[in-house]
């Protein structure tokens, strides 16, 4: 009976310096209270997601985990195109305020399907980057030389909303800049001749080994991010609003339809190391079972991009986004047919 009322172990005070500088967000232990200006989040292993105002101790679940972030504004300076090191976008941002209208705001579900032990400014504009790049070199966003207002208003309100349906973030500004006097041109030249990583400043910095690739924690965090994701994904495109008409209905039921299959079959995969119950995987299966499960996220982050781009559709613009979706999901369940398959030779092609 007492071991009901007995209290949770309260964790080391978690250092929370940086947040709303160079970090977002960071995982809190239990017993830690939310500082001001900040907001916590609690996520279990099925990806819910609640939120503690600050000042507030955080209480957990065994099945929980918390977060802690601070909505900022931040800024960061962009590359939109990879070839092109001195045209930068200046890009400030902040973490979008709670939307009644849906049951889980798009931040927290990033932060339990995503985010590690801290999420720092660097890493999560990286991967903002990333994202545009993306974007940008398929056509589906468009920065032409010498661009037009009309143009850069196009090109800022899709992503815009690229970033909101991606992130759960909102832009409050963003502005062309030139980055010419930061970028070591003789740098980067050496860097691609000699085949090392590019050192972006100046100043010499000691070249560390790289870390030595996980394929365990790559595929679970991979896996993780399809489990709780997908779902989301499946009711972005269910509430896709299709002019009238039968062709686009059907379309439309079986884009859901083969989502809800490959949601099915990622909530039933297979451990990474086995083949069959006791029976272990060779360890470069393992490896092929880990860059399937790579490749499946990529396409993740493809429907997302393309949920963007369905919240500013017009009717006409549907019939094109639907076949992009065929795509879409096409690789998905090619990759995770790949990562169910337990010997090479029987790899699907």
């Amino acid at each position: 009976m007492i071991g009901l009322f007995k209290r949770q172990a309260k964790a080391a005070p978690s250092d929370t310096s940086a947040l709303g500088t160079a970090t977002l967000a960071l995982r809190m232990g239990p017993g830690g209270t939310v500082p001001k200006g900040c907001i916590g989040v609690v996520a279990d292993k099925g990806g819910h997601t609640r939120r503690v105002a600050e000042n507030t101790c955080i209480v957990l679940a065994d099945i929980e985990n918390a977060f802690c972030f601070h909505p900022g504004p931040y800024g960061v300076d962009l590359l939109p195109f990879a070839a092109a090191p001195e045209l930068g976008l200046h890009l400030s941002f902040a973490v979008d305020g709670p939307d009644p209208r849906v049951a889980q705001q798009r931040f927290d579900l990033y932060l339990a399907s995503e985010a590690g032990d801290v999420v720092g400014l660097d890493g999560f504009s990286a991967a903002i980057e990333a994202a545009l790049q993306q974007e940008l070199a398929l056509g589906h966003l468009a920065l032409p030389p010498c661009t037009t207002l009309d143009e850069w208003n196009a090109f800022r309100g899709g992503f815009n909303q690229l970033l909101y349906t991606r992130f759960g973030i909102s832009v409050d500004d963003c502005m062309p800049v030139d980055l010419g006097e930061r970028v070591d041109y003789a740098a980067q030249l050496l860097a691609r001749a000699v085949g090392v990583p590019e050192v972006p400043a100046p100043q010499p910095v000691p070249m560390t080994a790289a870390a030595p690739f996980d394929a365990h924690a790559s595929d679970a965090k991979a896996l993780r991010r399809l489990f709780l994701e997908l779902p989301c994904v499946m009711h972005g495109l269910r509430m896709a609003v299709l002019p009238p008409g039968q062709a686009l209905f059907r379309q439309h039921m079986a884009l859901l339809q083969r989502l809800d299959s490959v949601s099915l079959s990622v909530n039933t995969m297979p451990a990474l190391a086995l083949s069959a119950p006791r029976e272990a995987l060779a360890a470069e299966r393992q490896l092929a079972r880990t860059r399937h499960s790579l490749r499946a996220s990529a396409a993740l982050d493809d429907a997302w991009a393309l949920l963007a781009r369905l919240g500013l559709a017009a009717d006409a613009d549907l019939a094109p986004l639907f076949d992009d979706a065929d795509r879409i999901i096409a690789n998905l369940e090619h990759a995770c047919a790949g990562r169910r398959v337990a010997l090479l030779e029987s790899e699907p092609a």
